[in-house]
């Protein structure tokens, strides 16, 4: 549970927020000057995603391909440092794709913390051996400590736990919700050993919350990024939700905080 001491003195349930790949709605998907900007927040997490290209490097980029978000097209496992490099990225203001080590640099002395996704490729499926490199280069540059992984494949989240013993969350998706249901999905986090899941904002509601709470898993939520959804995650007194809006997010929290203390 993270507790922080409001105005008063007076100990409260912190809820925690995540600038989704640096702030997507506000500075463009996955860009230096997100990234940069979130940096100096009144924010907890930066939140990011992971893929290898062909010569060894780690790239922070949402899609396993360019096309989506930038100028250039392929697959970054298939190409090499200096291609994907030459990529711009869409309403990024010329700004092209970060490395993880260039990532580390940016929040080095900053202190908001990482929330590392580990993607799948163009295919689907985990990048083989993709795990152990991404955690080396977090400890090299002093971030491991700092980092919780995510990922939608529990494959990845296994990977994980062979790998280190930093937090693990599982993202359900909305149709593997649907299909598996709340007590496969606790029943599932056992098997594997993940101690926290994450649900889409419009998937959340107190009962899932209070059902997974009391399996004495952590809760949190994804995608909140209208006004509406920022203070849903705030009603449900989520562990953590990730917005594309971290600076309105910011101001609904501190509305939020201080309707508490006056309550």
């Amino acid at each position: 549970m993270n507790l922080s001491k409001d105005e008063t003195g007076k100990t409260r349930l912190m809820i925690r927020i995540a600038s989704h790949r640096g702030g997507t709605l506000e500075y463009g998907d996955s860009t230096p000057r997100g990234f940069a900007a979130t940096a100096a927040m009144p924010l907890e997490e930066v939140e990011f995603d992971v893929h290898p290209t062909a010569d060894g490097a780690i790239i922070v980029h949402h899609d396993p391909t360019l096309e989506g978000t930038t100028d250039r097209m392929g697959a970054i496992a298939a190409l090499t440092l200096a291609e994907v490099k030459a990529a711009t990225i869409h309403y990024s203001a010329g700004g092209h794709p970060l490395t993880l080590i260039e990532l580390c640099a940016l929040y080095a002395s900053s202190r908001v913390d990482f929330r590392c996704e580990i993607k799948p490729g163009a295919d689907g499926l985990a990048y083989p051996g993709f795990v152990p490199k991404v955690i080396d280069l977090l400890a090299r540059h002093g971030l491991l400590e700092r980092t919780t992984f995510s990922s939608f494949l529990l494959a990845s989240l296994d990977d994980l736990a062979a790998a280190t013993d930093r937090p693990r969350l599982w993202l359900v998706s909305p149709p593997v919700l649907k299909q598996v249901g709340v007590h496969g999905v606790i029943e599932l986090c056992r098997a594997h050993g993940v101690p926290e899941i994450g649900v889409h904002i419009d998937t959340a509601d107190a009962t899932l919350a209070a059902t997974v709470q009391a399996a004495g898993i952590d809760f949190g939520c994804w995608a909140a990024h209208t006004p509406a959804q920022i203070d849903k995650a705030l009603a449900l007194g989520v562990k953590v939700f990730t917005t594309d809006r971290p600076t309105l997010a910011i101001a609904r929290r501190i509305a939020f905080r201080q309707k508490e203390i006056t309550a």
